[in-house]
């Protein structure tokens, strides 16, 4: 059974919401994948960041089998012995006073703005009904009918309404705007501390900070979704830390559980998250022992490995050798850590056909928002990892 054989298959019987290149990956490990014909190739994507540990990570897997082998599920209606020491750990590591965790990232946001609603309402006295969430243009947060309700990417919203009320929309990186935004009913500003989505769009110097001020002299909730830039991708365990800010709310997700098992996690100050009373939120999944295992692993390797610091140096070596590149399809390179966009220009066409081409040179990368190519490498990557793929970008994009 070849590429073309399950290709075929799902091209019969899946729903036609997703457009992946033509590669069958059928195993991994580290910063490789292979696929069903027995071709090797690098992932330059690690499934949206899902995968910062590098495919299949031995201590990862060790604790998701030992942990499936006693106890996988109990659903909260009692306790397991993963929880309590998951919360301490996690609040330890990202200075948190509370921990709601969920399953998929786009629960952790939905949660999210239920809490600072529910804040609103009893902390600072607004009307019921009347909370406004402000978030900013080109954002993503998610898929379900609440958060494409507040993008400005028309193919979300397109055959999807009516939509949620209450969020107001303002560009990234405009303090001003921000400022203008706000009313009485304002209860909080979510933001991407970088635009993965549209582009690896990083914001102007200070705009974090600013954000943070602004916030707290309005007492606003200032929520950052860390869910792709979380967890060591930007080169710091969250990337609000280049800014030296911390967050009210803080989403992470997708690698908090280094591929293995949907795991996502609110983490708030005690104001917000303590606002939720038994009933008021809660998931089957969430906080499941098994999820529980495996992200404390997926957390401890991240430290323990120096997972984080090589993010750093692999990040500005692998920014330093694309920047040299000479290319006349190349309009912007930009990036921090190991989380990096390279804008073509319009009249190149497009970026699939590069990823494309680069899959057939063996290194797998996705195009965003049709022009930008996203490079987003497991964290375990080296430097002659990166030259091996430098060898293959620069001939890629001096083709045009």
């Amino acid at each position: 059974m070849n590429t073309r054989y399950f290709i075929d298959l799902e091209e019969k019987y899946g729903a036609r919401n997703y457009k992946p290149l033509d590669v069958v990956l059928s195993r991994g490990r580290g910063i490789w994948v292979w696929d069903v014909d027995g071709n090797r190739y690098m992932d330059c994507l690690s499934s949206y960041s899902a995968v910062n540990q590098g495919h299949c990570h031995p201590k990862i897997m060790e604790s998701m089998v030992r942990q499936a082998e006693k106890l996988t599920l109990t659903s909260r209606a009692f306790r397991n012995d993963q929880l309590g020491p998951f919360y301490e750990e996690l609040c330890a590591l990202t200075n948190s006073h509370l921990v709601l965790p969920m399953n998929s990232g786009a629960e952790a946001v939905e949660t999210a703005i239920k809490a600072v609603r529910k804040w609103g309402y009893r902390t600072k006295g607004i009307e019921e009904g009347r909370a406004e969430v402000i978030v900013c243009e080109n954002n993503f947060h998610g898929r379900t009918i609440t958060i494409v309700g507040f993008s400005t990417e028309q193919q979300y919203r397109n055959g999807f309404s009516p939509f949620t009320p209450g969020f107001v929309i303002v560009p990234f990186g405009d303090i001003q705007a921000l400022k203008k935004a706000i009313t009485k009913n304002t209860v909080a500003f979510l933001v991407e501390p970088i635009q993965g989505e549209a582009g690896v769009i990083i914001p102007p110097d200070g705009y974090m900070a600013g954000v943070r001020e602004i916030c707290t002299e309005h007492t606003i909730a200032m929520i950052t979704d860390e869910i792709q830039t979380g967890l060591g991708r930007t080169g710091r365990l969250l990337a609000e830390e280049h800014d030296g800010v911390e967050a009210d709310v803080t989403l992470i997700g997708k690698a908090l559980s280094g591929g293995f098992y949907p795991v996502s996690a609110i983490l708030s100050n005690a104001d917000v998250l303590g606002v939720f009373m038994p009933g008021d939120h809660g998931s089957t999944f969430g906080g499941n022992p098994l999820a529980c295992a495996v992200a404390r692993a997926a957390l401890k390797v991240l430290v323990e490995e120096g997972m984080i610091e090589n993010s750093a140096r692999m990040g500005d070596y692998f920014l330093d050798n694309l920047r040299s590149i000479k290319s006349s399809v190349i309009k912007e390179i930009r990036g921090r850590g190991l989380f990096i966009g390279v804008e073509l220009h319009q009249e190149a066409g497009g970026a699939r056909r590069f990823c494309e081409r680069l899959m057939q040179e063996g290194l797998l990368c996705k195009e965003t928002h049709d022009n930008v190519i996203r490079f987003a490498p497991p964290l375990v990557i080296s430097k002659d990892d990166i030259d091996w793929a430098l060898e293959r970008i620069e001939p890629v994009l001096s083709r045009t």
